[in-house]
């Protein structure tokens, strides 16, 4: 019986890939009294950075990218349970009256998804200079859970508190959600920043994120979708699996590569590179995800 908790396979899919990658300790079937036997297979679209009011040279089709992506999800042949934005819905401003206006047009355009079934959650280019005020009055709590199909959901909000934290409320917040949940449920959490230390000196990590983990430890089918890193970056801490997402306005660098986390170039012959969203499918009995990676648009 082959043991999953480090799988990971990787498969051409045309302009993407896709990754399988096992929910840990999930090789065996499940039996009839676990809650893995509960959920039903079912698959969801993660879009992440979108950063509606940027313009410059990364992305000088930024006032299009957003509303092409909607159109890309819209015309998937199967549409998604849900869909989840996993942060930085605008571009930061110093302005208040800006950033409302941002989120207002952001909400405006992903009001044509043709799944109304939409959870959002700040990045700190929309809430690190107000603690979430405003994208609280426009999308309501930054943090909570939710439960589909017999997989919990946990949106984690990391951006709000000063410092890149979690902060000591919400992880208490965290403990007691996890405590109504069985130690062998599937699991999955949504962040914007990492919540381990990929990349400090560039704000890619959390620096409580390492409680958030240990209170989800003990449970032994939980994987982390997250954002904020503009590209895909997969990491194990533990038996708990960590999946970034691709951005929708323009890519950065690998980790640590270069002194400063500046954008990769626009190219012109390629505009979309570097730029897409996933699908990310729950599958039964094997109870693993497949995530599949897709450009901005096809061609």
């Amino acid at each position: 019986m082959t043991d999953r908790r480090d799988f990971m396979k990787l498969a051409a899919l045309g302009g993407g890939a896709i990754f399988l990658s096992g929910l840990a300790g999930c090789a065996q079937s499940p039996s009839k009294s676990s809650p893995m036997a509960a959920y039903d297979e079912f698959y969801f679209v993660q879009l992440s950075d979108s950063h509606w009011g940027y313009k410059g040279p990364d992305n000088p089709d930024s006032a299009n990218t957003l509303k092409k992506a909607v159109a890309t999800v819209n015309a998937l042949e199967t549409q998604p349970d849900f869909i989840v934005f996993t942060g930085d819905l605008t571009h930061t401003t110093d302005d208040p009256l800006e950033r409302r206006r941002r989120l207002s047009e952001f909400r405006d355009i992903v009001s044509a998804l043709r799944v109304k079934d939409v959870h959002f959650m700040p990045g700190e280019h929309d809430a690190s200079l107000d603690r979430g005020a405003a994208f609280k009055e426009f999308f309501g709590p930054s943090n909570y859970s939710f439960d589909h199909k017999g997989v919990h959901f946990i949106v984690v909000d990391n951006v709000s508190e000063p410092g890149a934290t979690i902060g000591a409320a919400q992880l208490a917040w965290l403990q007691s959600d996890l405590g109504s949940v069985a130690k062998d449920a599937p699991i999955v959490v949504f962040t914007h920043r990492p919540l381990f230390d990929l990349a400090p000196k560039w704000d890619w990590a959390t620096r409580d994120g390492a409680q958030a983990i240990d209170l989800l430890m003990p449970y032994r089918h939980v994987t982390v979708f997250y954002g904020h890193i503009h590209q895909e970056n997969h990491h194990m801490t533990g038996h708990i699996a960590h999946h970034s997402a691709k951005s929708l306005i323009f890519p950065l660098p690998a980790p640590g590569s270069q002194e400063k986390r500046t954008p990769v170039a626009w190219d012109p012959q390629s505009p979309n590179k570097g730029l897409g969203f996933r699908e990310v499918e729950a599958e039964v009995p094997e109870a693993e995800y497949k995530i599949a990676e897709y450009p901005v648009t096809r061609t």
